[in-house]
């Protein structure tokens, strides 16, 4: 039986702010896609709450009534994960954006889901606190969503990703009802179902409070830009930096392609436009190690066949390098127009053969393939450019990607540093877990969400997506075995 939709409409009108629920077409097309353009899917009705008691009221009544439900925030993800694949009621969490509380003796802010990245740092960098978690969308990505995914970013390489920085979570239950996970201590107890939380995009429900861990503004802060004649003279130079036993703040690479497009995208070279590949190492802490470190990495980066290392000379010359890096998604955007981000990540040490081999496989599928990533902890970053108006042109891109995380994984690598897996890795899951791993992921999922109406579809591969999937359905069924939940389709 399916939904009645108006009449779900007139139920959460009774109880949302006023323009809180979207359901005209031209409307509903703000929400058919997240940054993975290249997947679209209209929802059917849209909410914007601003309050917890809100979301809970909105997700009991989906509970009551076996309703599908998608959380969303900002709609920058790059998985698919916050798109309404099967017809559901898409939940925005992008209206609340209050600061909660800011706790400094104690370095920890709380702060509600659809504040941004970047106003959390703006809200304590006055009294020198900052938060470290940083992805290249900051200025746009929302707190919800960095937890859903567990975003990382330029400093995840010595700060890690979300899941280092997230105390506690006040959490909306596929049933409606509201719960915590985690604490406000550093260290608790039980069992950390704060950890299975994050990055579960909202496969387990909805954050609707998140309390961050602040870090203390490092004393001294230096970045170095260093450029190559190969990307693999690049990666080699990430090699041998990490070897050495230095842990920059920051270690991102960019090639030929992406470095040509920043600087056109900016007006003017900030960037040696000849060079095939350049390093931005960051190095913090007190003054006396950061100046060490910058001589060792100069002098590494030398050996490995460095052309130039040149140090920034102000806060200002910093600002200017790390904002062309965290720009370079959209210098390559402007000129082209399509493109498809992916998300894989390998060994720091087999760098070197990744890049020739993704070079390789640019050629062989005729498909320009940019590469701008978080060198450090090897979570390369491919934007495969084409021209979305080539007949059959969206089969072979896809194609291309899957090669890429194919070579990522058999390198003893992973489909996903960052993006998550959502509806577009949810086919490769299975190059990394066998049936019986997958199985025991369904079952923490089930056991928050028995009706599977959190975000259905996602993450897991299924029969009606996933080849493989369909495969190994119709062998169980050839032998008469019960199918695993991921056999089932809702």
């Amino acid at each position: 039986m399916g939904v009645n939709w108006p009449e779900l409409e007139r139920q959460l009108r009774q109880f949302l702010p006023p323009r809180a629920v979207v359901s005209a077409r031209q409307e509903l097309l703000a929400y058919d896609c997240d940054g993975l353009t290249l997947s679209r899917h209209q929802p059917p009705l849209v909410v914007l709450p601003e309050t917890t008691a809100q979301v809970a009221a909105a997700v009991k009544l989906c509970h009551q009534q076996g309703v599908p439900f998608v959380a969303r925030g900002s709609g920058t993800g790059l998985s698919g994960g916050a798109v309404a694949e099967i017809e559901s009621l898409v939940i925005v969490t992008s209206r609340m954006r209050q600061v909660l509380a800011i706790d400094l003796e104690n370095q920890r802010i709380t702060v509600q889901p659809g504040v941004i990245n970047s106003w959390v740092t703006r809200a304590v960098a006055g009294d020198g606190f900052y938060y470290a978690p940083d992805p290249s969308s900051q200025v746009a990505c929302s707190i919800g969503g960095n937890v859903a995914e567990n975003s990382g970013g330029v400093h995840c390489l010595k700060y890690g990703v979300t899941s280092n920085h997230v105390l506690g979570l006040e959490v909306v239950l596929p049933d409606g009802s509201v719960t915590s996970l985690g604490s406000e201590l550093d260290e608790t107890p039980e069992l950390d179902l704060r950890g299975a939380f994050i990055g579960s995009e909202g496969t387990l429900g909805i954050a609707t409070a998140i309390t961050l861990r602040l870090l203390r503004a490092p004393q001294s802060v230096a970045v170095l830009l260093a450029d190559f004649t190969s990307m693999e003279a690049a990666g080699e130079a990430v090699r041998q930096v990490t070897a050495a036993g230095l842990l920059p703040a920051g270690m991102e690479m960019m090639d030929r392609l992406t470095i040509e497009a920043v600087n056109d995208y900016f007006g003017v070279d900030e960037y040696p436009r000849d060079a095939a590949a350049l390093l931005l190492i960051e190095l913090d802490g007190q003054e006396g190690e950061v100046a060490a470190a910058v001589q060792l990495a100069t002098q590494l980066c030398s050996q490995a066949g460095a052309r130039t290392v040149r140090q920034a000379t102000d806060a200002q010359e910093r600002a200017l390098l790390w904002k062309g890096r965290k720009s370079a998604v959209s210098a390559l955007g402007r000129r082209f127009p399509s493109y498809y981000l992916q998300d894989g990540v390998v060994p720091r040490s087999a760098l070197p053969r990744v890049l020739a081999a993704i070079e390789q496989l640019s050629a062989s599928y005729g498909l320009p393939v940019a590469n701008v990533f978080h060198a450090g902890d090897g979570n390369l970053h491919p934007l495969i450019l084409y021209s979305a108006q080539e007949p059959g042109i969206e089969e072979r891109v896809k194609a291309l990607a899957a090669a890429i995380l194919r070579l990522c994984v058999d390198e003893g690598g992973s489909i996903s540093g960052e993006h998550g897996v959502g509806s577009d890795k949810r086919c490769y899951l299975d190059w990394m877990y066998g049936p019986d791993d997958l199985a025991t992921m369904q079952l923490v999922r089930r056991a928050f969400d028995p009706l599977n109406i959190a975000n259905p579809g996602k993450i897991f591969p299924t029969p009606s997506s996933c080849g493989e999937s369909a495969r190994r359905v119709a062998v169980l069924q050839a032998q008469g075995q019960a199918l695993p939940d991921e056999a089932v389709v809702f």
